[in-house]
């Protein structure tokens, strides 16, 4: 007798993937009208085309935006198979990776939450997160910040005790140094043998660099590495850390100590906060949002933290709180002031709140976790979510404004 087994489909699972495939196609479409190129994919390319080659990797510059390399040599190694694609399924490539990132992205968020994790929440969640102006803006660049946010909340949400845990993180840092903060959330945590594990990776990725790079790794850890303004201006609104807002409180382009002192601050706050909050959620956010505070230029892509933020405010049962940091990523008030030429630093006093939405966001979070009481850290379970739909809002000038 043969057996017939019938794969049925729920309505909110049809639903969730419709969301998602509807919310790619608009973007997709969006960037096919405005003709919005992934840049930063193509340096990427570029990166992995130069170790090929065998080229200097940081002597050129690509796109009409003349963005250069600013990645250890390690992160370079990693892009040469964005050689082996065509220009257009590279592209493609970028932009279904990260929305897979992104769906994967919830559910690491939803395990710290500790809230249900199923495919159809989550297929409709991303339709929607999709649409978070620093997600927007990582997909629309072709950037890689989820995947390396994937790459440490998957580490740092394992059970405690797993094999290699920290190594994950290291590596994170090897590619691109801000996750390197997270090595010292783990010691100021008291997870040594994490921090240790993580120092080892990130090591292993300098001497793999330097093996395969040796006059490269010299460059980069010896002269790129302190090269701040190689990145791009440090002060336009499109730098939400906090030398940006200083820079335009003061009006001026380099505000030295009075973000360098700030920065010390925020950061011996935000590790005091985490170690108080401990090993669960909010202690890691914590984590997360100091270290894009006080790293040199976090782009406002780099904020896509606030989606796990957002997950975790709702599984903490603070939904309002979560509606009004959902606004906050969503409502693109940074493009709103004026930001052309040098106009970010001569933004009035009532405009400076609009052009740093999310450091001022990221600052009030790390106060109030400093101050209020932290919950008893508690195992992540791997549970779903949902959160707000936000509006679609583009800035072509954003990549010329880096480099201009």
């Amino acid at each position: 007798m043969t057996r017939r087994y019938v794969t049925s489909w729920s309505p909110s699972a049809v639903t969730g993937i419709l969301l998602l495939v509807l919310s790619c196609t608009g973007f997709a479409a969006l960037c096919a009208v405005h003709g919005l190129p992934m840049a930063d994919a193509l340096v990427y390319r570029a990166e992995g085309a130069a170790v090929v080659d065998g080229r200097d990797l940081y002597g050129f510059t690509v796109t009409r935006w003349e963005l250069p390399a600013t990645y250890p040599p390690f992160a370079a190694l990693l892009f040469v198979p964005t050689t082996w694609l065509p220009l257009a399924a590279l592209k493609g490539a970028f932009l279904a990776g990260n929305v897979a990132f992104l769906v994967l992205l919830l559910h690491l968020s939803c395990r710290l939450a500790g809230l249900p994790s199923r495919a159809a929440p989550l297929c409709a969640a991303a339709a929607c997160a999709l649409w978070l102006e620093p997600v927007f803006q990582t997909v629309l660049f072709g950037q890689i910040n989820l995947a390396l946010a994937c790459l440490v909340l998957w580490d740092l949400t394992r059970p405690p005790g797993s094999v290699g845990k920290g190594f994950a993180v290291g590596v994170a840092a090897g590619i691109k140094l801000t996750p390197a903060f997270f090595i010292a959330y783990l010691l100021v945590t008291g997870r040594v043998r994490e921090a240790a594990t993580a120092v080892v990776a990130f090591a292993g990725t300098v001497l793999l660099g330097a093996l395969v790079l040796p006059a490269a790794s010299v460059e980069f850890w010896t002269r790129r590495v302190f090269e701040t303004g190689r990145v791009g201006k440090a002060w336009i609104v499109d730098n939400q850390s906090l030398q940006g807002l200083a820079a335009r409180v003061l009006h001026v382009p380099e505000p030295g100590l009075a973000w360098t002192l700030p920065a010390v601050v925020v950061a011996a706050m935000g590790l005091w906060a985490a170690r108080r909050a401990g090993a669960g959620a909010r202690g890691l956010l914590v984590a997360a949002g100091a270290a894009l505070l006080v790293s040199p230029i976090s782009w406002s892509h780099h904020w896509v933290w606030c989606v796990p933020l957002i997950v975790v405010l709702v599984g903490e049962g603070s939904p309002r709180l979560a509606v009004v940091v959902a606004v906050v990523f969503t409502a693109r008030t940074l493009w709103l002031v004026p930001h052309e030429g040098s106009a970010d630093l001569h933004l009035a006093w009532w405009q400076q709140g609009l052009a740093a939405p999310y450091a001022v966001l990221g600052v009030g979070l790390l106060a109030s976790a400093s101050l209020l009481r932290s919950p008893q850290p508690r195992p992540f379970p791997n549970r779903g979510l949902r959160p707000r739909a936000p509006v679609v809002a583009a800035s072509r000038l954003v990549l010329k404004r880096r480099t201009d």
